[in-house]
């Protein structure tokens, strides 16, 4: 049963209530909230609130409405935060990369010391595979970023936190274009690479402290080759 609301914007009293049961595990991916009119009920309000409270729910991606069968708890939920962290990353990136990259740079280099210590022989195979898409594409731009982002989702995804991922891939994501215009920089994909072996080797020895260092080189090595693009530019103009 859910606690009849007092006062305030009811809709949004009605989310909080579902949301706490969700947070706390009351309500698991896949059950059935009550019909529109026992809902009513229950908090002491309009089918309208309630109408506007599934709404909202919904949007937020906590929900899921199927016509002619109710309203059920998501298992989109993680979606439903990337979408949320990506559209702040976009609104980030729209005043210039710094910001993403000072993410990158607190992140990273955890992530891949967790990594290292976590890797299952799966992330360590797609990490492999990444890296060597990668050297046979040192003249294809979009097959060489695409391997790229391969290998640090992997490396995300070798933390074995659900979490890690989700946070690490619309940051990485958004730095596509950039990444673009770094590859263009003469010599930038094969430094790129020699920092992708060596924390690939880190990450096969589970050696978190040898990970660590060489994600702090080559995120060095990423921002002063990302320097160099735009000093060329400048030259340019």
């Amino acid at each position: 049963m859910y606690s009849p609301i007092q006062s305030g914007r009811l809709y949004e009293k009605i989310v909080e209530q579902i949301e706490e049961r969700i947070v706390s595990g009351e309500l698991k991916v896949g059950d059935q909230l009550p019909a529109e009119r026992e809902l009513a009920a229950q908090f002491g309000v309009s089918r309208t609130a309630v109408r506007e409270a599934v709404k909202t729910l919904h949007q937020k991606g906590l929900v899921e409405i199927i016509s002619g069968r109710g309203t059920f708890i998501s298992d989109l939920t993680s979606d439903a935060v990337r979408h949320s962290l990506g559209f702040m990353a976009k609104i980030s990136a729209a005043g210039g990369y710094k910001n993403l990259t000072e993410i990158r740079e607190i992140l990273e280099p955890e992530i891949a010391a967790l990594a290292a210590i976590r890797a299952a022989e799966e992330h360590i195979s797609t990490m492999r595979q990444a890296v060597a898409t990668m050297d046979a594409a040192l003249k294809d731009a979009d097959t060489f970023i695409e391997a790229d982002l391969d290998f640090h989702l992997a490396l995300a995804q070798a933390t074995q936190n659900s979490l890690i991922p989700t946070l690490i891939d619309p940051i990485v994501d958004l730095l596509r274009e950039n990444r673009k215009r770094i590859f263009n920089t003469p010599g930038a994909p094969e430094r790129g690479q020699f920092y992708h072996k060596r924390i690939l080797q880190a990450v096969e020895q589970h050696n978190a402290r040898a990970a660590r260092e060489a994600m702090r080189a080559h995120l060095q090595q990423v921002s002063q080759d990302s320097q160099a693009d735009q000093s060329g530019d400048a030259t340019a103009n």
